[in-house]
């Protein structure tokens, strides 16, 4: 009888051993706090679906410097990145998409767009797309604009 309690109490202070083990690796292990002990959020991950739709051939013909002789132009492909529920309304929208850029590329010159990273231009469209929905109660079809193809002739 005194053997059996023994052997039981050993075993339940092995058990309680290996969890406690097993809680402080998990504890030092994870990455979920840090030097203050205080939790950190982790990162959201976005589960979204998207689809990608393309405008090919965007030209916009630029300012005139007043030192070159002949007029430059700027070719780009944009591809916009869309929830899969808006896909439609955003192919409908291309037109007007063009239109956006264009308006939004032509004041610039050939020596302004070189100097541009492809980052910021890249942000000149969003922020004029950004402009033509201002008034739209249903907000831009999609989530941003990229640049997949970049000529400054």
């Amino acid at each position: 009888m005194k053997t059996s309690g023994m052997l039981i109490g050993g075993a339940l202070l092995a058990l309680l051993g290996v969890c406690g083990g097993g809680a402080a690796a998990w504890w030092v292990l994870s990455d979920a706090h840090g030097a203050s002990g205080a939790v950190q959020e982790s990162p959201r991950i976005n589960t979204r679906a998207y689809k990608y739709i393309d405008l090919e051939k965007v030209v916009v013909l630029l300012r005139q410097d007043e030192r070159e002789p002949m007029r430059h132009y700027l070719a780009l492909d944009l591809v916009f990145k869309t929830p899969l529920a808006e896909e439609k309304v955003t192919r409908e929208h291309l037109p007007l998409l063009r239109s956006a850029a264009v308006a939004a590329l032509s004041p610039y010159t050939r020596t302004q767009i070189s100097a541009m990273s492809v980052e910021e231009l890249k942000q000149t469209i969003n922020d004029a797309y950004l402009q033509t929905y201002a008034q739209d109660p249903k907000g831009r079809p999609f989530e941003e604009a990229l640049i997949a193809k970049l000529i400054v002739e």
